[in-house]
């Protein structure tokens, strides 16, 4: 496992929620200045110095759990609510995407230029605003520094974290279903043609080599695919051209989005839940930098009067309920309600988080001192 992804797989589920959001907010009619004020609020909160100084900070993954609480926060960051049953396919839509791009990448580093295709769209939202837009050059700088010296074994892992994170998740997009790049039950399809990876040649070709180093003998096979030469390498610069079109929005064409549970999502339910109930000796630490990091989330605006407006992801308010009823238990979170003064509704959610986590083996004196400051923290939210 890296414990340097969860910046990636944070700006990268970041910057899907904002697409999504955008063309939600769009299709509902939201006017303008309400529309461009969830965007700032939400980016500004994303962006924030202290926020992401945690981020940055070598960890390990968050549990599901923890980090969709940590989604739900964001997205109720202004004056937009979300439903339950929203909020579940919003976050169902970016998660899918995002891990349909982390298996289409050709090369693992390619997961940077992914996350960089995300920065310029998240840049591009509030270009007019000059304060969020130095909060997001800072972030590229951050970027930048950790990833680009990273070798090719360092972002395979880093690849391979995020697979392992995504692999029970098989939601069925319709996007991607019409486009025929997902199975019905919830698996990605492939593709075997199209361009090599940078730096690779089109397989079909052994060549030989004699133990002085020279070529004795080549033989052709059939590759099975319709392969063609490698492009050129995308930009891994705060400005250029990625190259690669994986992290670029894909709601620009409005087409009616929607999500449906798959048998292998239904089963594999059962299976997280049972795992999430196995005790984890990380789950203080995890908890305890969770609190940290809910924290650093205010609201962005604690003095806005401006009234609020709810967001559905459905078409009509019926299927919004039928969805929230036909979901299974196990994938269904309650979604925090963050109000723009603090409410005990969010701090009962948090407790009831904090409680589904066990912790094995004695506790020691100072571990249950921390336990008491954490909920310290929790109570001040």
């Amino acid at each position: 496992m890296s414990s340097r992804t969860l910046p990636l797989l944070f700006i990268n589920l970041g910057g899907e929620m904002l697409y999504i959001l955008d063309q939600r907010l769009r299709a509902q009619n939201i006017p303008a200045d309400k529309a461009k004020k969830v965007m700032n609020d939400i980016i500004t909160t994303m962006f924030n110095k202290k926020f992401l100084e945690e981020l940055f900070k070598p960890q390990e993954l968050y549990s599901k759990k923890a980090l969709r609480t940590v989604f739900d926060r964001l997205a109720h960051a202004s004056i937009m609510r979300l439903n339950q049953a929203s909020m579940d396919k919003l976050y169902d839509l970016m998660t899918m995407a995002f891990k349909y791009q982390v298996l289409l990448c050709p090369r693992p580093k390619d997961i940077l230029l992914v996350s960089f295709n995300h920065m310029d769209a998240i840049k591009d939202f509030v270009k007019d605003t000059p304060s969020i837009l130095s909060q997001v050059d800072e972030t590229y700088q951050q970027l930048i520094e950790m990833y680009t010296p990273m070798c090719s074994g360092e972002f395979q892992l880093i690849r391979q974290t995020l697979l392992i994170f995504f692999q029970d998740m098989h939601i069925r997009v319709s996007i991607f279903l019409k486009d025929k790049v997902q199975n019905s039950n919830g698996r990605f399809v492939l593709p075997i043609s199209g361009p090599v990876p940078h730096g690779t040649q089109v397989p079909g070709l052994i060549r030989m080599f004699s133990c002085t180093g020279e070529e004795v003998n080549r033989l052709k096979f059939t590759n099975g695919g319709n392969y063609t030469a490698a492009t050129r390498e995308g930009s891994f610069e705060i400005f250029g051209d990625r190259v690669t079109k994986l992290g670029t929005n894909m709601y620009s064409v409005s087409r009616p989005v929607e999500t449906h549970m798959s048998g292998t999502s239904k089963n594999s339910a059962q299976n997280t839940k049972q795992v999430n109930a196995a005790p984890n000796p990380l789950a203080k630490e995890e908890l305890n930098l969770l609190a940290k990091l809910m924290g650093r989330l205010e609201d962005p605006n604690p003095g806005n009067t401006d009234s609020g407006f709810r967001v559905n992801l459905f078409a009509t308010d019926e299927e919004e309920e039928e969805a929230l009823i036909s979901r299974p238990d196990e994938l269904s979170y309650g979604v925090i309600k963050i109000q723009a003064t603090k409410d005990l509704q969010a701090n009962a959610e948090l407790a009831k988080i904090m409680g589904e986590f066990t912790v094995s083996g004695d506790q020691s004196p100072s571990a249950s001192s921390k336990g008491d400051d954490l909920l310290a923290m929790m109570d001040g939210l």
